[in-house]
């Protein structure tokens, strides 16, 4: 079993085996945008998820951290939370962006029409947070833990910069998370 658990893409491909005998076993039927959904689920725990453990877990701790420690996160897992982070941000958005047209709201959730105003709120927070992500915190990144070339201020300003938005990432999922899961029932 640890040789099993030990494997990441095993672990992966039977969790997708055991997803299909769900769909295809149990429900017995497919439908499209159900699917897109759990993808679009899937890939937001990832996002979110990497931004929660920047914001209270590595943030937090890395004062704590002996100094010659700290190399181990910056050049091994900063670097390989922030792909995951930055690629689940996109795969989120673009998921979403699928279940809304596959659905035929995508057009009245993003002009705020009602009855879609609710999960259109929740789209534009995970826009704008897709967009930091992208262009602010990873640009950001790269110069604080010295993936791209910068000096000592530059890099202390630039940690500085991706903390904030990366903290202002978690002040606006805490709505975004919250008209994603009540625009369903209709609030």
């Amino acid at each position: 079993m640890a040789k099993f658990f030990g494997n990441l893409n095993a672990v992966l491909g039977v969790g997708v085996l055991a997803l299909l005998a769900v769909l295809f076993g149990v429900q017995g039927a497919y439908d499209n945008n159900y699917f897109w959904r759990f993808l679009h689920v899937i890939c937001a725990i990832m996002w979110i998820g990497h931004l929660y453990y920047f914001n209270f877990t590595q943030i937090p701790t890395m004062p704590k951290v002996p100094a010659e420690l700290k190399p181990g996160i910056s050049k091994y897992i900063a670097p390989a939370a922030l792909f995951w982070f930055r690629w689940g941000a996109a795969a989120t958005v673009v998921t979403g962006l699928i279940v809304a047209i596959l659905a035929g709201y995508a057009h009245q959730a993003f002009t705020l029409q009602s009855p879609f105003r609710t999960i259109g709120i929740g789209m534009w927070l995970a826009v704008i947070m897709a967009f930091n992500v992208w262009f602010i915190i990873w640009p950001n990144q790269k110069k604080a833990l010295g993936i791209v070339e910068a000096d000592d201020a530059t890099k202390a300003k630039a940690a500085t910069t991706a903390m904030m938005f990366s903290r202002t990432n978690t002040l606006l999922s805490i709505p975004m998370l919250y008209c994603m899961i009540s625009a369903e029932s209709g609030f």
